[in-house]
Formats: C-alpha cells, structure tokens, sequence
C-alpha cells in the first residue's frame, strides 16, 4: 500500500514525457490526413488501441504508482485544454493543429492529385455525393474536404 503514490522518476519527469509524447503523436497524427480523423472505421479504432498502448511505456517508463498515473492523466487533460484554449485565440495555432480545408473537385471534376495527397477514395466522394442529394460529380461546383473529414459539396446552380 505505501507504494500507491510512490513515484520511480521525479515529478517533472512524468510531465516533460507527456509534453513530448503529446506533441510527437498529434504531429503523427495531423501528417496521417484529414480522413484519418474524420471518419472512424475498425482499422482506425485498432490504431488508436495500438497508439494508445504503444506510448504507455514512453509515458510510464518503469512508473506503476497510482500518483504517477494520475500526474500523466491530468498533465494530458491540461495539454489539450491547453491546445483548444490557444487554438481558439489562435490562426496560426489551429491551422497547425487542425488543418485547413481543401478543395477536392471543382466544376464537376475531380482533382485527383489532390485526392491521393489527402488519401480519399473515389468511393467516399461517392458517398458524400449521395448524402448531399447529387447524382453525379458533373453536378458539383465545388467539393471540399473539411478540416474534420467530412467532404461538403456545393451544387451548380441550376
């Protein structure tokens, strides 16, 4: 019992790893792209166990205490409160952290290059084709892939 909130490394320690940890892992994570984030399959759940489980060490060390738990636990919430508090006072800071949108077709063509860079497939603008109520990409005037994954169509007009 005396060793529930003994710490095997100095306080400061469990917090330097969690900054680097969060930082090196969001990095990871905003270069995966925006469909990575936005739309949630079972490989994506997978990764995120996997994620989780392969930065425990990094974030742990030799550490099993309780106290130490709870030091990663809060410094973590206190990192992403952090990040969302900057990012909303911040231009710079939320396009680092989220991205901007990106135009994916335009004038009822598909701009392919594009698509590849952001890893969409030719299925999900199908798809969001179809929930947007166009029949086909020739009905489009501009397709963008939103900083969340969602892909918005605007129609041609008449």
């Amino acid at each position: 019992m005396s060793d529930l909130f003994a710490l095997a490394m100095p306080w400061w320690e469990f917090i330097l790893r969690a900054v680097v940890v969060y930082v090196l892992v969001l990095g990871m994570v905003r270069l995966s792209g925006k469909r990575a984030l936005g739309q949630i399959t079972p490989f994506d759940v997978l990764l995120i166990v996997l994620l989780g489980n392969a930065v425990q060490n990094a974030l742990l060390g030799k550490d099993t205490s309780l106290g130490g738990g709870l030091l990663l636990a809060a410094t973590l919430i206190l990192l992403n409160y952090g990040v969302g508090w900057l990012s909303t006072r911040s231009r710079r800071v939320e396009t680092l952290v989220e991205g901007e949108p990106v135009l994916i077709a335009r004038d009822g063509k598909l701009l392919d290059s594009v698509l590849r860079r952001e890893m969409v497939t030719s299925s999900d603008v199908d798809a969001a084709l179809r929930q947007q109520g166009c029949l086909s990409i020739d009905d489009v005037a501009l397709a963008v892939l939103e900083i969340n994954g969602h892909i918005t169509i605007v129609p041609k007009k008449g």
